[in-house]
């Protein structure tokens, strides 16, 4: 298992959000609520991409999940507020969140309040899959039937590089029949290099050496049909940050 605790004690880091170079903010949600992305998805899209009723166990992955937050609201939106409502008499739904900071992730699990549907782990998916397999198997499935991917893409291009992030889409490309993808445009990539700059600190990596820029969206869309086997099925429109909510579907 390959994990990373990246935040120091600091106060600076703990008050900066700019101190948070993998995206693992330590209070994410108090500055991009839930309900900007919520708003914009249909509480019945697991009925609508076809998972009906008598379908076996419905598996959805949330990458780069924080402190599990808006996990559990995308959850309740969808399963609570949805035509699917919990019960012996409905099928299944499971969602399994994971993030690379460790501290995130113990936060989520000790506030979890549907700890028998949601589930919560430290993983980083540029090292390691493992995990995702055992849980596959676990539940007799060979790919989770819908991911989301809410801007992360970010910080694995800035921290990976341009082989980092098409490899990112790759893999989760092939453990997936729905891909709902957020990717933060470029103008994000410069302000977290900006803010990184305003504490002294060494800029990203692969910052100055990126050669996929502008409209980044539309690059992943295109690794996305081309190399993956997947299609655009949906655009759900921008949120609040001007970032698209794009569904993918394996062809």
């Amino acid at each position: 298992m390959a994990t990373c605790s990246i935040r120091s004690d600091s106060v600076d880091e703990i008050n900066d959000p700019g101190a948070a170079p993998y995206g693992n903010f330590i209070n994410y949600y108090t500055f991009n609520p839930p309900e900007n992305r919520l708003s914009l998805v249909p509480a019945t899209l697991l009925q609508d991409l076809g998972y009906s009723d008598d379908h076996q166990t419905t598996l959805i992955l949330d990458v780069g999940c924080n402190s599990g937050e808006l996990s559990v609201a995308f959850y309740k939106h969808l399963v609570q507020e949805g035509v699917c409502n919990e019960g012996s008499d409905r099928r299944k739904v499971r969602l399994l969140g994971f993030d690379l900071d460790e501290i995130l992730i113990q936060r989520a699990q000790q506030t979890n309040p549907l700890p028998a549907s949601i589930s919560f782990i430290p993983l980083d998916i540029t090292k390691d899959t493992d995990q995702l397999q055992d849980y596959l198997m676990h539940h007799g499935c060979s790919h989770f039937h819908l991911c989301l991917c809410l801007a992360v893409t970010m910080w694995v291009h800035l921290n990976h590089g341009d082989s980092g992030l098409l490899q990112l889409l790759s893999r989760l490309a092939s453990i997936s029949q729905h891909l709902l993808l957020e990717a933060q445009p470029w103008k994000c990539y410069r302000s977290a290099a900006r803010r990184l700059r305003k504490l002294g600190r060494t800029d990203f990596d692969h910052f100055k050496t990126l050669k996929i820029r502008g409209d980044v969206a539309e690059h992943a869309r295109k690794h996305l049909e081309r190399h993956c086997d997947m299609e655009l099925i949906q655009s759900f429109g921008s949120t609040a940050w001007d970032r698209k909510l794009l569904l993918f579907k394996r062809r």
